[in-house]
């Protein structure tokens, strides 16, 4: 497997060779300086930590400086690992773009928008219940029954109820690279990806 770390710029359109419509997601893609190559004689498991994103020195701690001073680099906003990494790499070491290829298919994984609280037609997709005339006035997106009858006579675990929505860690998979412009670094996805403008992401092939 290989990776890298990015940040989503957005979503825009790009016109392939015979003209077609392509819709993309335009991501900033490193370069990642190597922080921490780990092995499994050390550490149990082999992994190369890359970190991304340039962070003031009066915001990082000093274990955090130490950690990034072993890599001879500067502080790092974000850091991540990456399992069994198919390039030789050492420390202090920087990738970019060039370890993926156009038509290439990779998998990002990043962190959904955050929609607070939610009823269960915009969080599960219900329908809603009960007729729109004959009296009924507030029960148009109500989830309906939630019990079990007499027995159990409680409501199961796991039943899709209003909540939180968001916030959780999505891999989208088979999204094609359309496009590498790696001058400025960025790489233009077929499709989208999870995360608002300026989140986050990791980029890894399959």
């Amino acid at each position: 497997m290989k990776g890298i770390i990015g940040k989503k710029i957005g979503m825009t359109h790009i016109f392939g060779p015979e003209g077609e419509f392509i819709p993309v997601t335009v991501v900033q893609a490193g370069p990642c300086v190597v922080t921490q190559v780990k092995t499994k004689e050390i550490d149990g498991y082999a992994a190369v930590q890359l970190a991304y994103g340039e962070k003031k020195e009066k915001n990082t701690p000093k274990a955090e400086m130490g950690h990034f001073a072993k890599a001879n680099t500067t502080p790092k906003r974000e850091v991540a690992e990456f399992r069994d990494f198919d390039l030789a790499l050492n420390l202090g070491e920087s990738i970019d773009t060039s370890i993926f290829n156009v038509g290439e298919k990779v998998a990002v994984i990043g962190t959904s928008k955050g929609k607070g609280f939610q009823g269960v037609v915009r969080r599960h997709n219900f329908s809603g219940v009960g007729m729109r005339s004959h009296g009924q006035h507030d029960r148009h997106r109500a989830p309906g029954s939630i019990g079990a009858s007499s027995f159990p006579s409680k409501v199961i675990k796991g039943m899709r109820m209003a909540g939180r929505m968001g916030g959780d860690t999505i891999k989208t998979k088979n999204l094609k690279i359309a496009k590498i412009m790696a001058d400025q670094n960025l790489i233009l996805l077929n499709g989208s990806v999870p995360g608002h403008n300026g989140a986050f992401i990791k980029i890894v092939s399959k």
